[in-house]
Parts: structure tokens; C-alpha cells; sequence
């Protein structure tokens, strides 16, 4: 097949999206596939396309309040361009933006089906970003996008409720998955941990992600403050970069800020680490955690998403209600204690064990076969009855 994929972000980008999606696209030529991305940065310098993909770079504007993120921008014209340039035989739209927008209205002009994929939930950004209020409206545009496309991706059971309950048609799941081979205990580093402080009998916390209002940072300073009492030896770090970094170096000196990190830097930043603390309350998924229990950290977390799907509590790591920071600051002071618990951590990593990319893979590309033979998978919960999923023109 000939497939489009559409999205604001894409490597060299570095966040749970954009290395899902590379992951996706090269796994998609890898199975003989091609591949046509359409996006908002180009290819970083000296290197190639990722997984042999081509690429098209539209123009973009930064998120108010965010510079580091970007929404794509594209007329209806550019995209029809596009489309007649590449030919696909069918498209999948990862971004509500305009350049989303253009692309399935383009889509619909030429009979091409579009398969869309809900990422993030940018709705619950808006307070953070200091649009308060719009929750509704937003739910209402992220609807009548949706329901022009074939088919709607999410990452999470909990996120294809959210959307069938605001009458999103044709909701499916699509699972991540994760490297082990990349992704394990073996790339512990002593001389990483001896830069950060500790010795073989202190515990290392760790928060790897975007350094952003919506991933509720003062909760993870109140861990972390609440591990150092308990263990005075203890080291916190932050792995990532993004609008709050500034603020938190300023205001907490004493914890490590290690920045944004790729690749086998950011799988021995994981290992060389004893604890995941994970605070954030709007994922999608969550790909992070995935690769903390991958890479055999003890993580505790809210019970939504990848956290549900993943950790048994008490088995493999530990979970808190959704939203109760009490609880969750209760398991951070059970996972100090008992941060060294190698049953437990040998279980997450066995549990990372069963979730390959090459099933996600599978479904991936069952989907976008389904779409272009007109036969999108369903399952009975996938929809909603007639009054609920009226689509919305764009």
C-alpha cells in the first residue's frame, strides 16, 4: 500500500508521539509498504529519513504557551497537491490541527479513506495553558473532526471511552509497545549513578517526560521531597526538557536535571534508575511507563491508561487511584522502602516481555487495510447508537 501519515510531530521531535509514529512508519516499510509523511520539521542534519519514509515539511506556528510544540498549518489546495503527488491509497491523520483538518477535507474530495489517531488530550491542556472554560467546545471540535474519518486510533481502553462518550463513531484501540532489546535492565551504569551521587545502597527516583504544566509537576516535586527525607542518600531525577524546566532548576536546586535524552542515553538513564514516579493525570497512553517496567524500575502511578493495563498492584510496581495525590504519595513512600524488591522488578520486566511492537504492528496495518477495502474493524463497544454519533461537518 501507499500510505499518508499526517501528524504536527515527528523525530527529530522528542516525545511519546513522535517516536510511536517513527516506530510505526518503520515498521510499515519494513513490511513492504510505502510511506509518505507529512509533517512540521524536517529530518534533523546528516541524517536520513527514518525507516526509509519520505518527507514533506508544512509551516507551523508554536503552541501558545509552548513554544516547543508546534501546530501544522495547510489549505485544503496544498493537501489536494499532496495527495495528487503521492498517490495513497489510504491516509492516517494523527493531529486535529489545520494541517489535519485540510488533509481530510482534501481526503474526502477524492474518495481516499482516512484513518485518525487520538494522541493527546490537548482538550485537558487549556486550563494549564490558560485557556480555562473551553473543555466543551473542545470536545465538541475534536468530535466533528473525528467522524470524518473512517476510523478513530487511541492508545488506551480509558481514552476510547472518553471518546465514545462524546459520540466519537468507530472507536478502536490501538496498544504501544516496547523495545526490550533497548529498553532493559542490563544497561544499569555505575558510572552514571556515581555522577548523580549514589552508591550501590541509595535509591535513584527518576521522572522521564515533557518538563510541562499538564504533566503535574508539583506532585512529583512532593514525591521526591518525601524520598529524601526517607533517604537522605537518596538522588531524584528529572529526564526531559520543556517549558517548566527553568522554573523547576530555579526553585528545586537539589534534584538533577539531566534534560531531554534518545536512544540508549535515555535506556541507561532508565536502568540506572531504582523508582519511576509517574504524577501525570491527562495521558493518552503513557509510553514512558512501558519503558520503566521494561527496563526493570519499580513505577508507581495513577490507575488510568498504560498504568492500568501494565502494573499489578503490589506485583510489578504500584498504582493510585485516578487523581488522589494522597494515595499516590502513599505508594511513592512504600516503593522508598521497598525500592530494591527484585521479585517485583523482575516482574515488570516480564511483563514488558508481552508487549512487542511487531502486535502492534499487525493491528496497524490491519486497519489501514480495512479502510481501504471499506471494512474498518468494529467491535460491538466501538460504537455508539445513532443519537449520540451525528457527525459534525468541518
Amino acid at each position: 500500500m501507499r500510505i499518508l501519515i499526517v501528524t504536527d510531530t515527528f523525530v527529530p521531535d522528542i516525545n511519546g508521539v513522535a517516536r510511536t509514529l517513527c516506530t510505526l512508519c518503520s515498521g510499515l516499510v519494513a513490511r513492504g509498504h510505502q510511506v509518505h509523511v507529512v509533517t512540521t520539521l524536517p529530518a534533523a542534519a546528516g541524517e536520513g529519513e527514518e525507516g526509509d519514509c519520505t518527507r514533506r515539511v508544512m509551516g507551523s506556528v508554536p503552541l501558545p504557551g509552548y513554544p516547543g510544540l508546534r501546530i501544522g498549518m495547510a489549505t485544503t489546495a496544498v493537501m489536494l497537491g499532496v495527495l495528487a503527488d503521492f498517490e495513497p491509497d489510504v491516509a492516517y491523520v494523527a493531529t486535529e490541527t489545520p494541517l489535519g483538518i485540510a488533509t481530510i477535507r482534501a481526503a474526502a474530495r477524492q474518495g481516499l479513506p482516512v484513518v485518525s489517531g487520538f494522541h493527546t488530550n490537548f482538550h485537558s491542556y487549556l486550563q494549564d495553558y490558560h485557556l480555562p472554560g473551553l473543555e466543551s467546545v473542545a470536545q465538541l471540535f475534536l468530535r466533528a473532526v473525528h467522524n470524518q474519518t473512517v476510523r478513530t486510533l487511541t492508545p488506551s481502553e480509558d481514552t476510547a471511552l472518553q471518546l465514545r462518550s462524546w459520540g466519537v463513531n468507530n472507536v478502536g484501540v490501538l496498544g504501544r509497545g516496547v523495545n526490550t532489546e533497548l529498553f532493559h535492565p542490563g544497561r544499569r551504569c555505575a558510572e552514571l549513578r556515581k555522577s548523580w551521587g549514589v552508591g550501590p545502597n541509595d535509591p535513584v527516583f527518576l521522572y522521564v517526560g515533557r518538563i510541562a504544566a499538564e504533566k503535574n509537576l508539583p506532585l512529583a516535586v512532593r514525591a521526591f521531597e518525601q524520598v529524601m527525607q526517607m533517604h537522605p542518600g537518596a538522588q531524584c531525577v528529572f529526564v526531559g526538557d520543556g517549558p517548566k524546566l527553568r522554573w523547576l532548576e530555579a526553585e528545586f536546586p537539589g534534584f538533577i536535571y539531566a534534560g531531554a535524552k534518545t536512544g540508549v542515553d535515555l535506556a541507561v538513564h532508565y536502568a540506572s534508575a531504582d523508582v519511576f514516579v509517574f504524577p501525570s493525570l491527562s495521558e493518552t497512553f503513557g509510553n514512558v511507563v512501558l519503558e520503566a517496567i521494561a527496563s526493570g524500575l519499580s513505577t508507581v502511578a495513577f490507575d488510568y491508561a498504560a498504568p492500568r493495563l501494565l502494573i499489578q498492584h503490589g506485583v510489578n510496581g504500584r498504582l493510585a487511584d485516578f487523581g488522589d495525590e494522597t494515595a499516590l504519595l502513599q505508594q511513592v513512600a512504600e516503593a522508598a522502602t521497598h525500592w530494591n524488591d527484585a521479585a517485583l522488578r523482575a516482574k515488570a520486566v516480564a511483563t514488558a516481555a508481552d508487549h512487542s511492537w511487531g502486535r502492534v504492528m499487525d493491528s496497524f496495518e490491519s486497519e489501514l487495510v480495512g479502510a481501504v477495502h471499506g471494512r474498518p474493524a468494529r467491535r460491538s463497544e466501538d460504537h455508539l447508537d445513532s443519537s449520540q454519533t451525528t457527525p459534525t461537518k468541518l
